[in-house]
């Protein structure tokens, strides 16, 4: 295992800001998470684990410790039976890599999840969602390296507490948990409608009437490729803003004042509300603020622009924040987790 020095963070996140990591390095095996952490913690290091730096800020202090790059590969059939295929997969794999796979194999569960940078890893961790699909839907179960009991442990979903974006991996227990690898449980069957609205209005424009999992993979490829910025061309960690939720108690006034407010029902009287739609309301849609650009195709992208610095983003993070609350008495949170 090599151990490398003062690594520039900005080179291993979308977005392309932040300093250096004192120290880093790539694990291949559950093996070299141990002897990487235990290392660490010998030298009283802080850990950060890295999958894709899609969903990950880099401050400008930098990280004076160990970063663990997750590159644990691995995708295998463990179960088969008439209607579903159990596949456990490594953490480091790339998950729409991942998604492409299960496809392939005509499975459904995840297609909805295409074009989703990162690391398979990852997922869990802020339960990834989109189109009407996520994470918490087919994870059975992981594995992973429980840092204060120095062992592997096995943790089923209900374990996982997930809820809308939210996992104990980024509340309760972060920084316990070093995930290896997930296994899922994804459907023989087809996938059947009612769809996602965004994903229906696709279909009806272009007129689908046949869903398979590629149909379902292809639109949302097509949906995320016009709306979302390519990291590799516009630095940005996608989604910046959770879509905000709201009670029932105050959606009555809030569609009082705004008719055409878009919600998604997501039961036990809590709506969910479009931060983009928010954000563009407050009129800050394609707006520059302190070099960061507000997407003008979805405005709940952040683009670097011409930040210098984590400081730039936390300024026009703030002022969006801000500008939303006073117009909408709503606050709207932050993604991307910060190193």
């Amino acid at each position: 295992m090599e151990i490398h020095t003062n690594i520039p963070l900005k080179n291993f996140t979308t977005m392309k800001l932040g300093g250096n990591a004192r120290f880093m390095t790539e694990v291949r095996t559950p093996e070299e998470v141990v002897e990487a952490y235990r290392n660490a913690k010998a030298q009283s290091l802080p850990v950060f684990v890295l999958g894709g730096g899609s969903n990950v800020i880099a401050k400008d202090e930098g990280f004076n410790g160990l970063i663990i790059r997750m590159r644990i590969p691995g995708f295998s059939v463990i179960a088969d039976d008439l209607n579903s295929t159990t596949v456990q997969i490594g953490a480091g794999e790339e998950w729409d890599s991942v998604v492409k796979r299960t496809v392939d194999m005509r499975l459904s569960g995840i297609e909805a999840m295409s074009a989703i940078p990162g690391t398979a890893g990852a997922a869990p961790v802020q339960n990834v969602g989109a189109y009407g699909q996520e994470i918490a839907d087919t994870l059975v179960s992981l594995v992973a390296y429980d840092t204060q009991a120095d062992s592997f442990v096995t943790l089923l979903n209900e374990n996982c507490e997930f809820s809308y974006r939210q996992s104990i991996f980024r509340d309760s227990q972060i920084g316990r948990y070093i995930i290896v690898s997930i296994t899922l449980k994804l459907s023989k069957n087809l996938p059947q409608p009612p769809f996602y609205d965004a994903l229906q209005a696709y279909f009806d424009q272009h007129d689908v009437h046949i869903f398979t999992q590629e149909t379902i993979r292809n639109a949302v490829i097509d949906i995320r490729s016009s709306k979302l910025p390519d990291p590799k061309l516009l630095p940005n960690s996608g989604s910046f803003f959770k879509n905000a939720i709201v009670e029932d108690w105050q959606l009555a006034e809030l569609k009082n004042a705004n008719p055409d407010m878009p919600t998604y029902d997501m039961g036990d009287g809590r709506f969910k509300v479009p931060s983009g739609w928010l954000i563009e309301q407050a009129g800050l849609k394609g707006q520059v603020l302190h070099g960061i650009r507000v997407n003008d195709k979805n405005a709940v992208v952040l683009i670097n622009e011409s930040a210098t610095g984590y400081h730039d983003l936390a300024e026009a993070r703030n002022e969006i924040i801000n500008t939303v609350r006073d117009k909408f008495k709503i606050q709207i949170e932050q993604e991307p987790l910060e190193v």
